[in-house]
């Protein structure tokens, strides 16, 4: 039957309110941020010969169709012999949110934006975020731009980082340029209107792809993680969508971590301490092992990222459906991602999961507090300035961003459940097929086809399998909690 007191969009953001400040993050800003907003008149002005003037380029973002928050910019030369040179400008951030200013003290309160489908809990102030410090079409903004030269094969020639002032040309979103670069739609009206922009934008592929080849060589792991969206018609959840992994995310993807990776050499480079985005060598790898050997795979004893990277690529072939859950499984048994302090000439721990020695947070600082610090980082070495960090600050502020991102992540988990929850509990009784994802001591969870919910088999399944096909009939939705229950069907 329907709920009598169906729930709507505003009850998720109570939810999600009550979610962050159980867990330690701010939901909310104080009036000391208004104070210091009304201060900041326009976007960062400053002016120098160290700033260089890069506004003609055709500089383009790439992002989701609603985000107001951009935080990097691409463009691209050609060069002989079929070497590219590659543009990556990161919004300067650091140009109005001064360290210990109260918007700073918030960011680095929270080190995070949170991001629900009923809203967006940002870092910063939205008029700095979505505005003065986002690289927004047709506006001069101040960036950290990283020029990158590779070489026909996609090997890293040499790369340079310094300050300028950049003008986004066009705003693209994900979902439209993939389709275009893959044939299945036409290039979006707003880049077609700028000569040179569809080459740009086909080189720009060409290189990321390039890239991604070569990391997978190496052994940089390919997940495919379940991350449902919820549509919202006005107050009402209509439906939830899964989110792809495009061509068009790749190459966003490939042109980040090759940013992050030269802004992390070049900070040890300067002898410079800084904070590092690492994935380690699984502790649990055994387990791994154990998983593939479910599968009939053998994996070596000892870890190995090409090994398991080979593993997965054969799994996501011989059955895609059922792909995401393994990522799942993989993901959980290798560890979070965590940052640490890395002194130079230190040994570097690495990133597992992206098959790099050398990489740290670098790309959003608009959403990201270790992205903010790392900016500082560089803009303090550009000038031979001493660092604006203490080693023993960087290493508190490593453990605490750890801390705080899980508690953020923590909080879109529960509300991913809990908007799950809202959209079925109108449809109790109703029955649906399903995948049973987990089989534990306390349950056994299954994953529905339409919608891409998750819930909970109650009662008499205690024969079923990871990877079984089943018909479940919802029982129970529960919103505040977001708990959904099912029981088998015929």
């Amino acid at each position: 039957m329907p709920s009598h007191h169906p729930h709507q969009r505003s009850d998720l953001v109570r939810i999600a309110t009550h979610a962050m400040a159980e867990r330690g993050l701010r939901p909310e800003f104080l009036p000391a941020i208004e104070r210091q907003l009304s201060g900041i008149t326009g976007p960062g002005q400053e002016q120098g010969a160290s700033i260089r003037d890069l506004t003609a380029l055709l500089w383009c973002s790439i992002d989701n169709d609603d985000s107001r928050d951009l935080d990097q910019l691409t463009v691209c030369e050609v060069l002989p012999a079929g070497a590219v040179r590659l543009y990556v400008a990161i919004a300067d951030v650091d140009a109005l949110v001064k360290p210990g200013t109260p918007i700073d003290e918030h960011a680095r309160t929270n080190t995070t934006s949170v991001y629900t489908s009923a809203r967006i809990f940002p870092m910063l102030p939205e008029r700095l975020s979505t505005d003065l410090t986002s690289l927004n079409p047709h506006e001069d903004r101040l960036a950290v731009v990283t020029e990158m030269v590779f070489n026909a094969d996609a090997t890293l020639a040499g790369f340079t980082i310094y300050r300028a002032k950049v003008r986004n040309q066009v705003k693209l979103a994900y979902d439209a340029v993939s389709a275009w670069l893959l044939g299945t739609g036409a290039l979006p009206a707003v880049a077609a209107a700028i000569p040179g922009m569809d080459t740009q934008l086909r080189t720009q592929d060409a290189v990321a792809q390039q890239l991604r080849v070569r990391r997978h060589s190496d052994g940089a792991l390919e997940f495919e993680t379940f991350q449902p969206r919820v549509v919202f018609e006005g107050e009402r959840v209509a439906d939830i969508q899964l989110q792809a992994h495009n061509r068009a995310r790749q190459l966003i993807e490939e042109v980040m971590i090759a940013t992050n990776t030269c802004t992390a050499r070049y900070l040890a480079s300067q002898g410079v301490a800084s904070l590092r985005r690492v994935v380690r060598s699984p502790d649990r790898w055994l387990r791994i092992v154990a998983v593939a050997k479910e599968y009939g795979d053998v994996l070596p004893l000892e870890p190995d990222s090409k090994a398991l990277e080979d593993f997965l690529a054969k799994r996501h072939r011989i059955d895609p459906l059922r792909f995401p859950d393994l990522s799942l499984v993989i993901v959980k048994l290798m560890g979070r991602g965590e940052y640490v302090l890395e002194s130079p000439g230190g040994p570097p721990i690495g990133h597992f999961g992206l098959a790099v020695s050398d990489y740290t947070h670098s790309t959003a600082p608009n959403r990201r507090f270790p992205d903010l610090i790392t900016q500082r980082l560089v803009k303090a070495a550009l000038v031979d300035q001493p660092s604006p960090y203490s080693h023993a600050e960087l290493g508190a502020l490593a453990e605490y961003c750890t801390r705080q991102e899980d508690a953020a992540q923590k909080v879109e988990r529960q509300m991913r459940k809990s908007e799950a929850a809202l959209l079925l509990e109108s449809r109790i009784g109703q029955h649906f097929d399903a995948i049973v994802t987990g089989v534990a001591a306390d349950g056994v969870w299954v994953r529905l086809f339409n919608p891409p919910a998750e819930g909970k088999v109650v009662g008499g399944a205690t024969s079923l399998q990871v990877g079984n096909k089943l018909r479940v009939q919802l029982v129970s939705a529960n919103v505040e909690r977001g708990f959904i229950d099912f029981v088998t069907s015929a």
